[in-house]
């Protein structure tokens, strides 16, 4: 739904600008221009010295030009005074200086424009690259980021910030920064020029820019403004169009009839941010188009006065039309580098998101072990709690000792932290209270490598990817990615090797339904995948299954964890599941309520101790009585 929040000044621009001066403010935001310019050096340095390189001819000679064009004009005078007045004149001897100064203009010209041809390709080959760099950074920087990071919502609104102008806006700003090189440049030319004929006449030039400059600055940053405020608009947009388009959603949409629902807070999301969009627009066009008159009447007011020297002796034919295009084309180029000015800055501010999210602190991995000082103690928890940022504690005060050859199993009610205690122990959550030990030594101090490569963990919310079957297999090890004979291998612990072997192109069969010839997968053969997945990791010798049977039937069930207690010898191993007849086989038995350890043993000792746990199960028994 919409938000209610209107928009913050705060937010306009980096909060390093927000107690300084408007002027400081401005010239504050334009430190990204420096990190984009080394951006681009880092892509291409050939390419950035082209451009460079074509900036500078592409600045200087439309001055030359003008002059040139002067002479021209000059000469062809002198040559139909000096032709009329001759009794015998020479065509030859009277044309020939103007036709070489007509070929100089043309080589010019043609100058010009293999500049302007050479930043174009530049630029649009620059565009690829740089947009690919920044968006690797943007991923590069996503892997950085802890599992709470990607929790927060705010986390979540840079990142589409980012991701929808940042991969784009470095090259934007250099081309600007290059095209205000360019036109300084030309400036510098043009002035010298101008100079001569007066001084007042710079001034003229500026005036008739400036205003349009500033009208456009002022907008730059309302726009900004704007596009931060409804970043979670934007977000809702995105997130309502995967419902309506992904396969995974789309069958409960359906059953629902949810499209016109959706469909209807979609427009009503678009309706609400086209008319701030409009409202924006109208203001600054309507602001552009009133205060480029002043330049329009400025431009005319300066041709009049040079029209009146004209008339008057003071300048020649050739110079009056010189000056008419110096000034022309010096008032283009003074509102080009005023417009580009304005628009690096508003390309700074949209910068400013992409390293806002890419400067997010990351938590640091100090950790180096590879063995614990303890080797065969196993893992423990020692008065563990943990909590959200801003919430009460999900898990108080846990404590247990798993040894290896043992197996652990978690009992409780959905929400009660079960699945949160696995994710302290694969160190994707840090504990608030507490530690965890793994072989005698804290779990932050081991290598996350060596870490990882110990823990096998299927999550009841485990990814479907849409890749090959052997793929899907292959990311539990990213070492034996493509190795089919480890993919089949792990299949047959996972048993999902009997309907892979069914499938036309076996292990090499398209999941899903995103791609060509895409084949999708029952619920309890995706859950087989996945457990076969977790069988990848050979060294393992924690495992952790979450709900990994819920979608199969009792018979496929009974043969998984018959072949998973066979694999598990020897190893850690942490069930959680609701069916009771999963987890009776366990040494140790937790049943955990609200974050709380309520009651531990057996199954046998907690049947006879008459709590939870024996309520509990014996309400599943009368299901199947």
């Amino acid at each position: 739904m919409p938000s209610s929040r209107q928009p913050s000044s705060s937010s306009s621009v980096p909060s390093s600008s927000a107690a300084t001066s408007p002027l400081s403010g401005f010239l504050g935001v334009f430190r990204y221009s420096r990190r984009a310019l080394g951006l681009v050096w880092q892509t291409s340095r050939w390419m950035m010295l082209g451009l460079a390189l074509c900036t500078l001819v592409a600045g200087v000679l439309p001055a030359v030009a003008a002059w040139i064009g002067q002479l021209i004009v000059d000469g062809v005078v002198s040559a139909m005074d000096a032709h009329q007045a001759a009794s015998n004149p020479n065509l030859l001897a009277s044309i020939a200086p103007v036709l070489t100064l007509v070929g100089i203009e043309a080589l010019i010209i043609g100058l010009i424009a293999l500049a302007q041809r050479g930043l174009s390709a530049q630029q649009s080959l620059l565009r690829a690259m740089l947009g690919q760099k920044v968006n690797v950074m943007i991923l590069e920087k996503a892997g950085t980021l802890s599992l709470s990071q990607f929790e927060d919502s705010e986390l979540y609104d840079q990142l589409t910030r980012a991701r929808r102008e940042a991969s784009t806006r470095p090259l934007a700003l250099v081309n600007k920064t290059f095209g205000l090189l360019q036109n300084a440049i030309s400036l510098g030319s043009f002035s010298v020029l101008l100079v001569q004929f007066s001084p007042w006449a710079l001034l003229i030039l500026v005036v008739g820019a400036l205003p349009v400059f500033i009208s456009e600055a002022k907008f730059s940053g309302d726009a900004f403004r704007l596009f931060r405020w409804r970043s979670p608009q934007n977000r809702m947009q995105i997130y309502l169009e995967t419902l309506l388009t992904r396969e995974d959603s789309i069958k409960e949409v359906k059953l629902f009839g949810l499209e016109g629902l959706f469909l209807k807070r979609y427009r009503a999301i678009f309706t609400q941010l086209f008319a701030e969009d409009r409202r924006l627009t109208l203001r600054r066009e309507s602001w552009g188009f009133l205060l480029g008159l002043l330049g329009t009447l400025t431009f005319y007011l300066a041709y009049g006065w040079v029209v009146v020297e004209t008339i008057i002796g003071a300048l020649t034919l050739g110079q009056m039309t010189m000056y008419l295009m110096v000034f022309k084309q010096g008032q283009t180029a003074l509102s080009a580098s005023l417009t580009a000015i304005s628009g690096m800055y508003e390309d700074n501010l949209y910068l400013s998101n992409l390293y806002e999210y890419l400067e997010q602190p990351v938590e640091p991995e100090n950790g180096t072990l590879t063995q614990g000082v303890a080797p065969g103690d196993g893992l423990r928890f020692e008065q563990v709690s943990f909590s959200y940022p801003g919430s009460a504690d999900v898990l108080h005060d846990i404590s247990l000792h798993l040894a290896p050859g043992q197996s652990l199993a978690l009992v409780g009610e959905n929400g009660s932290g079960k699945t949160t205690l696995i994710k302290l122990l694969t160190r994707l959550y840090r504990p608030t209270q507490g530690r965890i030990l793994l072989d005698g030594s804290h779990l932050q101090e081991w290598s996350t490598q060596a870490l990882r490569e110990r823990t096998g963990v299927i999550f009841q919310d485990f990814v479907r990817y849409q890749l090959r079957v052997g793929e899907n297999l292959g990311v539990g090890d990213t070492r034996a990615f493509d190795d089919e004979q480890r993919w089949q291998q792990a299949a047959r612990h996972g048993m999902a090797d009997d309907f892979i072997g069914r499938m036309a192109s076996g292990y090499h069969t398209q999941l899903g339904r995103w791609f060509k010839n895409g084949r999708e997968l029952s619920g309890g053969q995706w859950q087989k995948i996945a457990l076969s997945r977790a069988y990848m990791r050979q060294n393992a010798d924690i495992l952790v299954l979450d709900e990994p049977t819920a979608a199969m039937d009792a018979a496929a069930e009974a043969d998984i964890f018959a072949r998973f207690r066979e694999h598990s010898q020897q190893k850690m191993t942490i069930l959680i599941s609701h069916r009771f007849s999963t987890v009776r086989s366990a040494d140790l038995i937790l049943v955990i309520d609200q974050g709380h350890i309520i009651e531990r043993g057996t199954h046998e000792e907690l049947l006879k101790a008459q709590g939870r746990y024996a309520m509990l199960f014996q309400l599943q028994a009368e299901g199947y009585r």
